[in-house]
């Protein structure tokens, strides 16, 4: 159950654009390095303030995405593809086993590859390996799971990465919304009451897609001597951010 928590700092870029009022003198050039200040040009040819506001919220994973990868070598090329699909099968049957089902695993990655001699010249074997990509709805046993793949396949599983991700994030996405139009309204208000005008109204409303920050990763596993735990292999999903960004145009009151 994700559950999402406000975040109050905010990031807010606004700028004033064409505020060209009768009497207005021309402002001083800009000093050298200074950011060139945004403009807004709108159709109806009236001037207008611009504000950005960039709602933030956190919420907590629901959802773990695992790559999990069977890597088989054998001199003879179909020696390595047969013992490949093998532990790949076994694989396959051990996250079944485990509950997740069969729409949420997929065959990601297939590849055959020559191995070298130690100067690259003479092929000494073949290399297959295969990605299974799971997407698990149990955090709490993914490491449980990890294991016992691992056990399944012995030491020629990978475990190539992990993301998590929040699977409904409509209702983050709305509180992040919700923040980012009261953040550009405060500030077009703050802007015009410091220029002395009065805000009309709304021109345009863009929403920018929003972004998740990145995703932890989980580091290449292999079994055998040296990597047997007692334990399950801790997969901690900590928390998830998302933003949403919007831009609002108001027109000035006339």
């Amino acid at each position: 159950m994700l559950r999402a928590r406000p975040v109050l700092t905010a990031v807010v870029v606004a700028a004033v654009a064409a505020l060209a009022l009768a009497g207005c003198a021309k402002s001083d050039p800009a000093p050298a390095g200074a950011a060139p200040a945004a403009t807004v040009s709108t159709d109806n040819g009236r001037p207008s303030i611009a504000a950005r506001g960039v709602g933030l919220v956190k919420g907590t994973p629901d959802t773990l995405r695992v790559v999990l990868g069977v890597e088989t070598r054998s001199p003879s090329a179909k020696d390595a593809l047969t013992a490949n699909n093998d532990k790949a099968n076994a694989l396959i049957d051990t996250l079944k086993s485990k509950g997740v089902q069969a729409k949420d695993i997929q065959t990601s990655q297939l590849s055959i590859n020559p191995t070298y001699d130690d100067k690259g010249q003479r092929i000494t074997g073949y290399q297959v390996n295969n990605q299974v990509t799971a997407t698990l709805h149990d955090i709490a046993g993914a490491g449980g799971l990890i294991d016992a793949a691992a056990g399944a396949v012995g030491d020629a599983v990978r475990v190539q990465s992990i993301g998590f991700s929040i699977d409904d994030d409509s209702a983050l996405k709305a509180e992040a919304r919700t923040q980012a139009v009261h953040l550009a309204q405060l500030q077009a208000e703050q802007m015009a009451k410091a220029a002395g005008v009065k805000l009309g109204r709304i021109h345009l409303i863009t929403e920018i897609p929003s972004s998740s920050g990145p995703m932890p990763m989980y580091d290449q596993y292999k079994s055998g001597a040296g990597a047997v735990s007692a334990a399950p292999a801790p997969v901690l999903p900590g928390t998830q951010e998302l933003s949403l960004t919007v831009d609002v145009v108001w027109d000035i009151a006339q």
